[in-house]
């Protein structure tokens, strides 16, 4: 029993995380931090203001590429590996399907053989119960 354990192939399911919420939270908080601690004029923490609210959005859009980029190479794969499934087994099906046909043709081969075969000895027992029946018929009575 603990070679059958051995020999079994083994699993490992990694995942990953594509760290968005990390990156958000970092973010808020460091601009928040900046704030605070800002020696700028109204004006100016304004500006640094939208400027990081630019590369936040700008960071926001690439993740979301590349997450949308994940999702599409997970479908792919997905749908490829249905198709590879779905062509599996309909080559089965198809091979089955001409199992069971040729099978069908050697029963029915089978069959007809053995008819004609019992058709023969039937026609020899015939001849034979004919042959027994009738008297011998005088052919020569010459002698």
């Amino acid at each position: 029993m603990t070679r059958e354990r051995e020999q079994q192939p083994v699993m490992v399911v990694e995942r990953s995380e594509s760290g968005l919420g990390a990156f958000f939270l970092g973010l808020v908080i460091g601009a928040g931090v900046a704030l605070l601690f800002a020696p700028q004029s109204g004006a100016e923490t304004r500006r640094l203001i939208r400027r990081r609210t630019r590369e936040l959005v700008d960071a926001a859009g690439r993740k979301a590429e590349e997450l949308r980029g994940l999702v599409e190479e997970g479908y792919e794969r997905g749908r490829e590996r249905v198709e590879e499934g779905l062509e599996t087994v309909r080559r089965s099906v198809t091979e089955r399907r001409e199992a069971v046909r040729d099978a069908a043709d050697a029963g029915r081969a089978a069959v007809q053989s053995a008819r004609d075969e019992l058709e023969r000895r039937l026609a020899e027992a015939r001849s034979a119960r004919r042959a027994a029946r009738t008297p011998a018929s005088p052919e020569s009575t010459d002698e």
